[in-house]
This record gives C-alpha cells, structure tokens and sequence, in this order.
C-alpha cells in the first residue's frame, strides 16, 4: 500500500488522539468510585463484585470487536466504541441502585473494551507503515488522558460545578474528538491493504485454523499483559478509596494518586519510543517491571501523601512501556494475523485491569488494601522473573 507521509502523519495522530479519547473515557470513572460506592453504601468486598461487570463487558466484547474490525475496518468499532463510553458515563454519577449501576458499567465496559481492541489493532497497521517503534508514543496519549479524566472531574467538581454536568462535558469532549478524527483513520479497504502488506499467512494446513489464538507466543503475553494491566487496573479503581480510607485525604483530592500514576506514566511513554530503539525490550520489560513493584512497595508503607504520591509516580513510569512492546510482538508474531493475536493478548490483558480488582476487593474486605497491594508486588516481580527467562 502507498501512502504518502502528510497522509501517514496525519492518521498517526489521529490515532493518537483516539487513545486520549479512551484514557479520558476510563479514567474519569476513578474519581467517580468513592461517590458509588456511598451512594449504594456499598463496602469493599460488594464495591469489588460490581466493578466486575465493568470488566465483564469488556472481556466479552474484546473478541467480538476483533471480529467486528476485522469485518467491517477498526475505525467504525472505534467510533461506535467511543460513543457507548460517552453515553453511559454521566449514567454513572446518577443510578442509585446496584442492579442498573452493575448494567451501566456492563455497557461502559463493553465501550471500553472495544475501542481498546480497535485502536491497538489500527495502531500496529501504522506502526508498520512508519517501520520503527511509535507504540509508546501513541500509549502516552492514553496516559494523558488518564490524567485529564483523573483531575478533570474533581476540580470541576471542586470550582462548583454539579458531578452530574461535569461528567456531560467530559461526554462531549469525548464525542467531538472520536468524530472529528474518523476521517483521518485508515478505512476498511486501506486497513486490509497494510494486514496483507506485513502479515505474510503460514503455508496451507500450518497453523491456518480457527486455534491460531492458542500459540503459545500470544498465550504468554497474554498472561504478561494479564499481570501488568492488574496492576494499573488497582490504580485505577482503587487508589481513591485507598487514599481516601486508608492515608485520610479528602474525597475531591481522592484522584490524586491515579493523577501521579499518569503524569509519570505519560512522560515516559511520551519518550518511551526513542528508549525502546536505544534498549532492548527485555531490559525495558525487566526493569520497568522492578521498578513498579518498588513503586507499589513504597506506596503501601508510606505514612504520608507524598510518600505514596511518589510511589504512584515509580509505578506509573516503571510500567510505562511494558504494555506497548507486549502490543508490538504481538503484532509481529509469526504466521498469526494481529486481527487474531490483537483481540487475544488484549482480552487477557484487560482481564487483569477490568476484572481484577474485584478480586481485589476480596481480599481487602478479607485483609486490607495495603494486603492486596503487597499481593501486586510480587507479581511483578514475577512478570521480571517470567519474561527474563523468555527465550
């Protein structure tokens, strides 16, 4: 496919501005946690069951959308994707029974886990085109996103304006972005025209099934991804609770940790492609992986905010650029088209951000928080253990 590099650069960005799109979606719902979990007086253990159908529509929907990009192109899932998340997420500052809060993020999950599927699959297309490492980069917007939803919605809330029409505008924001950017996105025929450039099919009988998805190579960073995204998923859902139950901060400032997690992880996403050219990925992967477990470590012990600000900050910029290589060999495995290894490595990796922390909840009712975090703590050390032996 020939594509001219105005045209090229023009997609990226627009790719770059559909993971801002779904950073701000997710995160926007952290600050929106400890007002749930009130208004449904709800405690941990029942808080961490119904944040399981956030995940549970998100699981679901990961392998239907593959199918659905791989039908009718990355872009639609992604608009219509964008649209779900935009529509449910005032609907989660207002329902005020467990039954319709549990369908609301069942959706908003769904709408999550779609436009993730999509974008991750459209952003491999164009990192090929570019042939060098733009991953993190687009990954970064994600993080900036993460931080403008995390703060967004409390200092709206903070300077006197009702959660209710704070969380409309965010809705907005979210729809003027997806709409705007559409045209940009490759179509369905320029999309299937990179897949057939790049991936090259195994011969006749070889691999060639509907079972491709349990090559070991996707099954393992599947996992990989399984143990880095629960990690970010306790951030994201838990970390308001946490600062605000367990270190006594007040509710408007409850987002801050989640905050921290994305101003570090941003930044070195931001710069995380030229870091990823310089090192190889096993040293991005190991080291980012010890210096998230530390992070989680200094987090939990910490008596004072800054202190666990600061362990937030190891976290988010240790984690940063895992995910983002786990995407690009996933995209690259042999004979496996990323239409099939995309959806796979990112349902199990969303299984640990979505659904995880409801087990999570578990065992901070069981325990505390600080307990389940430790859990965290050793399993990143063994994702550094795991992926250094990787041959």
């Amino acid at each position: 496919m020939h594509t001219d590099l105005k045209r090229l650069g023009r997609t990226r960005w627009a790719t770059k501005l559909i993971f801002l799109v779904c950073g701000l979606g997710v995160s926007s719902w952290a600050p929106m946690v400890p007002y749930a979990k009130d208004r449904l007086a709800m405690h941990d253990a029942h808080l961490g069951i119904l944040l399981l159908f956030l995940g549970g529509g998100a699981l679901v929907m990961m392998p239907v959308a593959g199918m659905l990009a791989n039908r009718f192109g990355s872009r639609i899932v992604i608009l219509f994707s964008a649209l779900i998340i935009a529509l449910m997420l005032p609907l989660l500052l207002i329902l005020d029974s467990g039954t319709t809060m549990a369908a609301a993020l069942l959706l908003f999950g769904a709408g999550i886990g779609s436009i993730d599927v999509a974008m991750n699959a459209h952003a491999v297309q164009v990192q090929n085109l570019y042939g060098r490492p733009i991953m993190s980069s687009l990954h970064g917007l994600y993080s900036v996103g993460g931080l403008l939803g995390a703060l967004g919605l409390g200092l709206l809330i903070k300077f006197g304006l009702e959660p209710v029409p704070a969380a409309i505008g965010i809705s907005v924001l979210l729809v003027m972005i997806a709409v705007s950017q559409f045209k940009y996105l490759f179509s369905f025929t320029e999309e299937k025209a990179v897949i057939g450039q790049f991936y090259k099919p195994p011969p006749a009988g070889e691999n060639n099934n509907r079972l491709s998805w349990l090559n070991g190579g996707v099954v393992f960073l599947g996992l990989m991804c399984f143990a880095v995204f629960l990690s970010e998923g306790a951030v994201l859902d838990w970390s308001a609770v946490f600062l605000r139950d367990d270190k006594s901060v007040s509710p408007e400032f409850a987002g801050a940790g989640y905050a921290a997690f994305s101003i570090a992880m941003a930044f070195v996403r931001l710069t995380g492609d030229k870091l990823v050219e310089r090192w190889n990925n096993k040293t991005m992967v190991v080291g980012g992986s010890l210096i998230a477990a530390l992070g989680f470590a200094i987090t939990i012990v910490s008596p004072g905010l800054y202190g666990v600000l600061s362990g937030y900050v190891l976290l988010g910029a240790g984690a940063a650029n895992i995910v983002p290589i786990f995407f690009s060999d996933a995209g690259k495995l042999p004979g496996i088209p990323p239409t099939v290894s995309i959806p796979v490595v990112t349902t199990l990796g969303y299984g640990g951000q979505l659904a995880g922390p409801a087990l999570l909840g578990i065992v901070a009712h069981q325990f505390s928080l600080a307990i389940a975090f430790g859990c965290l703590v050793a399993l990143l050390i063994l994702v550094a253990i795991a992926y250094l032996l990787k041959k």
